[in-house]
């Protein structure tokens, strides 16, 4: 049988554990069997209302506040996209034949994002498992003997990982705020450039981790150059933030002295290889020529910049690129490609936070990108700026962090 073949909503009602989809504002978009037995409902009564009406907290008992728990585990999964382990709650569930009865009941439960074809998430997946005999067991109004001491075991080690779980946590926000302060030292707003407005953005990814591998750089060069390039390193967190220090400032220093920016990747992906964690960055760099009206770049595994035309046509610089920093095991020659401007062109940079989205081609990407640049056309490049991120970050943020520099020409 092939998966075009198979009923998957069938498969969904006959699962054996309690499974509900919730739309992103929290609504139930539907349930299946197990998820209607075990918590007593009929389906009219739980699919189309929300959380927190269908199943609301105990007003008498207000320490016990598993709906605002789980409401709080579906919104983090909302914004960042990631799975989260709820591991062990007690959420009291009020009897449907004895209205202001509720029964305490523990549960073990993960939250799972549900992306749709543009990569956000579309749905949120909420599996969970009825643990309440279990901790019955543990507190001794359930059965007792071997079974019940194992049982006793599983809810001890379930209590101690979730513990795990929310040190991590916090260890990893702070890593967060950490990372995010010294990114925010090493990428400030460019200076003044030669005959050129341009404007930068970093936006970080929604995850607790995903951050601090991008950048940007603006160089002005002898003549009526400048050099205008972006990166993203492999990683996350601190060390991606360290990484992406040293290769800024190395490929920064190279384009001022190299012949050109693929001769700057050579010795950039050259020094890369003395980086702990560099390996598999990728990077572009271009220089744009006021006195030729020419951009010349290169591209070490990175999406192509983006060209807009006067005329709002936009051309992707695809023609020289090459695998990223470090991917082969010998150095070897770059390609470089040059393209020619006029007056009243838009030159766009980015990272792969702007376009790509999970399960999707990177060509759908890069036409959503060109389109947000044709119905900008004319903009001033902060104003432009600001409407690609609008139009190209979902709502609830990337799951990548962004580097963005546009240069009016």
């Amino acid at each position: 049988m092939s998966a075009s073949e198979i009923d998957y909503e069938v498969v969904f009602r006959s699962l054996p554990s309690a499974v509900a989809l919730f739309t992103t504002d929290l609504v139930y978009a539907d349930v299946n069997e197990a998820f209607l037995g075990i918590l007593g409902r009929t389906h009219d009564q739980v699919v189309g209302r929300r959380l927190s009406d269908a199943f609301p907290d105990d007003p008498e008992v207000p320490a016990v506040a598993g709906m605002r728990k789980l409401s709080d585990s579906l919104l983090w999964v909302a914004a960042t996209g990631e799975r989260d382990a709820m591991t062990l709650h007690r959420y009291d569930v009020e009897s449907m034949d004895r209205p202001g009865v509720w029964e305490e009941r523990y549960w073990s439960a993960v939250c799972v994002p549900v992306f749709g074809p543009d990569g956000r998430v579309a749905l949120l997946l909420h599996w969970e498992e009825d643990i309440t005999e279990l901790v019955r067991m543990r507190s001794g109004r359930g059965g007792a003997g071997r079974a019940g001491v194992l049982e006793a075991e599983l809810y001890t080690r379930a209590r101690e990982l979730q513990e795990v779980n929310e040190r991590l946590r916090e260890a990893h926000a702070r890593e967060r705020e950490v990372a995010l302060s010294l990114q925010e030292a090493m990428l400030p707003a460019p200076g003044p450039l030669k005959h050129h407005r341009a404007a930068v953005r970093y936006r970080p990814a929604a995850g607790a981790l995903n951050v601090c591998g991008d950048w940007y750089d603006l160089v002005d060069l002898p003549g009526d150059r400048i050099a205008v390039a972006v990166g993203d390193v492999v990683g996350s967190g601190l060390a991606a933030a360290g990484v992406m220090g040293q290769l800024r400032s190395a490929l920064s220093a190279a384009s001022r002295v190299a012949d050109g920016p693929a001769q700057a990747l050579e010795a950039l992906g050259l020094y890369a290889r003395s980086v702990d964690g560099a390996e598999s960055t990728t990077a572009v760099l271009a220089v744009i020529d006021d006195t030729e009206h020419t951009i010349t770049y290169s591209s070490a595994g990175h999406p192509p910049p983006a060209l807009m035309r006067p005329d709002g046509v936009v051309d992707f610089l695809d023609q020289a690129t090459d695998p990223p920093l470090g991917a082969r095991p010998e150095p070897a020659t770059r390609p470089q490609g040059d393209a020619v401007f006029t007056e009243g062109a838009t030159l766009v940079l980015y990272t792969d936070g702007l376009i790509e989205r999970r399960y999707e081609d990177i060509d759908a990407g890069l036409a959503r990108l060109a389109g947000s640049l044709t119905r900008h056309q004319g903009a001033d490049p902060e104003t432009l700026a600001d409407a690609l991120l609008a139009d190209l970050i979902p709502p609830a943020g990337a799951t990548d962090d962004t580097a963005l520099v546009i240069v009016s020409l």
